[in-house]
């Protein structure tokens, strides 16, 4: 899908990162919302799938250093179990300025890969419960779809357990 001028709906910036990973044939599946979807419950509703469906892209700072977390959309991020299998001493949840500065994107809109800067990357086994996930394309305007397996491998993602446990 293109916008009204002709350009991809896309972010350049992973529009770039696509074509580099020979992944050009993504931007012709992006789907674009009239309205932003910042949100999981937002993009999931947009576009009709299952909230698990999502997979959100998230900045933690590991002792000050940026990780991304990969998670299904209908989960939330046990910061004990990321500390835990990064060794650190302390996670919490990175600041907008971090997030913008590490990924080059602004928050709900951070892809799972095509950042600004090389960062670890985990993600979390629930992704791998669907056949097709949605991740933000580089807008909150902005999702692609991927097979999970497929996402992970391209994030250079690291396969963990860090949900927090079902109520």
């Amino acid at each position: 899908m293109t916008t009204t001028n002709g350009t991809p709906d896309v972010h350049p910036r992973f529009a770039e990162a696509l074509r580099g990973l020979g992944l050009d044939e993504i931007v012709g599946r992006v789907r674009r919302f009239p309205e932003a979807a910042r949100t999981a419950v937002e993009a999931a509703d947009a576009i009709g799938c299952e909230l698990s469906q999502i997979c959100k892209s998230l900045i933690f700072a590991a002792d000050g250093v940026p990780v991304l977390v990969l998670m299904d959309g209908a989960s939330r991020v046990d910061l004990e179990r990321v500390r835990e299998e990064l060794g650190a001493e302390k996670v919490t949840r990175a600041k907008a300025d971090v997030v913008r500065e590490t990924t080059g994107y602004a928050i709900g809109g951070v892809p799972p890969f095509g950042h600004r800067s090389r960062t670890r990357v985990l993600a979390d086994r629930s992704l791998l419960a669907h056949e097709v996930v949605w991740a933000a394309a580089g807008t909150p305007y902005s999702v692609f779809p991927m097979e999970p397996k497929d996402l992970v491998a391209t994030a250079g993602a690291t396969l963990v357990d860090v949900r927090e446990p079902s109520a």
